[in-house]
Formats: structure tokens, C-alpha cells, sequence
């Protein structure tokens, strides 16, 4: 089990309580951080075979939980709820789809570079795990938003993705572009290379959402209705 979260099971006959989806929300976002702390691995050790096995494995389970949490979250809108509770309840369901494109980008991650790190460039490899890195500290932060619900930490993972991800996601691209140019026998690795760089660009877009969500959560500005 993830150092960020045990949780513990729901209750049958009865709705899950807030701190059960909670700790079942804060799993999702530990799986995301070990598929990223697995790419990292793998770098460390310069061996890459298996890294999309052990990825899809815990994609799977983030699918269960997110299935989960659905249930849970559509079950708690058929009781009767506080205004708190619903804001809680709505914000955890309108994530649970960034949630899982954060698997999916994880995956795809794990995937592209099982494939094409045997036949790159070790400056290619570097280029991508400044990226990663950061987006892990972006999850480190935001499950520990999320679970305390403290703003200035959701507002950190946005910061964090304005300032750097989008730049450092420029910068792989002009550097994929520039492979592509000197080296045109390379062109399968710079296009990989480039939609690495936009699948993590991509990722870390679907991390701001969810802080967005939690910080709108904390200062009570969630609106809306529970789905049909």
C-alpha cells in the first residue's frame, strides 16, 4: 500500500463516510505517483523493460476505485446531505475523471518509454524526467491539499504547473524539434519524444483542475446539483 493513503473499506448497506472517499481519492492519487516514481526507477537503473506491465497493473486498480467512488458519491446524493457534504461529494465526483486521464497519461507514459528508450539518446531521456519530477511533486502536494484541505497547497500545484511545467514542456519540444532537424534518421524518436512532452503536459492540465475543484471546495464556492 501507498505511503500517501490506506483506506479503509466502505461499509456495506449503508452510505461511505467522507473520510472513506476521501482516503479511497487520495489512493487514486498515490497510484498516479508510483506509476511517475516507476518511470524515475527505471532511468535510475537504465532498464525500462516491464515499466508497462507494472503501470497497467496499477492503472487497473485506479479504475476500480474509481468505479468505487462513483457508487459511493451517487449513493451519498439519493441521502439526504449537508451543504458541506454535497460540495465534498460533488468536487470528488466532477475529479474523477481527471483522475483517470492521469492513469492514462501515466500508462501512455510508461508505455512510449518502454518502447523508445532503447533506441534514444541518453539527452532525450534527460529531457523528459525534469517533467516528471515535477509532476510528482505536483501530486505530493495536491493529495496533501486534498486531505487537509489547505488552499495554499492547491494553489502551489497550479502555480507549479503556470510557471514551470508549461515551460519545461516548450522547451522539450524545441529540443525535440531540433533533434528532428540534425538528425533526420532519429524522426521516430523526436515525434515520440514530443508526445511525451504532451502527455505530461496534459497531465499536469488535469491535476490544476482537480486543485481548482478542492480550492473552490475549502473557500465554499462549490455550485451545482447532484446528476441525475
Amino acid at each position: 500500500m501507498s505511503r500517501l493513503a490506506q483506506h479503509p473499506p466502505f461499509q456495506p448497506g449503508g452510505p461511505a463516510s467522507v473520510a472513506q472517499v476521501t482516503a479511497r481519492f487520495l489512493r487514486m492519487l498515490s497510484i498516479a505517483l508510483e506509476q511517475l516514481e516507476a518511470v524515475r526507477d527505471a532511468d535510475a537503473r537504465a532498464e525500462f523493460a516491464g515499466l508497462t506491465a507494472r503501470a497497467r497493473v496499477l492503472e487497473q486498480e485506479t479504475n476500480e476505485l474509481e468505479r468505487e467512488i462513483e457508487d459511493a458519491c451517487l449513493s451519498a446524493f439519493a441521502t439526504p446531505l449537508s451543504p458541506d457534504e454535497l460540495a465534498f461529494h460533488l468536487v470528488v465526483f466532477r475529479s474523477l475523471t481527471n483522475l483517470e486521464r492521469v492513469g492514462d497519461y501515466a500508462l501512455k507514459l510508461a508505455r512510449d518509454l518502454e518502447t523508445f528508450a532503447p533506441r534514444a539518446r541518453s539527452a532525450t531521456l534527460q529531457d523528459v524526467l525534469p517533467l516528471v519530477r515535477l509532476l510528482s511533486e505536483m501530486l505530493e502536494r495536491l493529495a496533501y491539499a486534498f486531505a487537509e484541505r489547505d488552499v495554499a497547497a492547491a494553489r502551489e500545484v497550479m502555480r507549479l504547473d503556470y510557471e514551470q511545467v508549461d515551460a519545461l514542456y516548450e522547451q522539450m519540444q524545441r529540443a525535440s524539434l531540433t533533434r528532428l532537424l540534425e538528425r533526420p534518421e532519429d524522426t521516430d524518436v523526436a515525434l515520440t519524444a514530443s508526445q511525451i512532452a504532451r502527455n505530461l503536459e496534459r497531465l499536469g492540465d488535469h491535476l490544476v483542475n482537480v486543485a481548482e475543484r478542492l480550492e473552490a471546495l475549502v473557500l465554499g464556492r462549490v455550485t451545482g446539483h447532484p446528476p441525475l
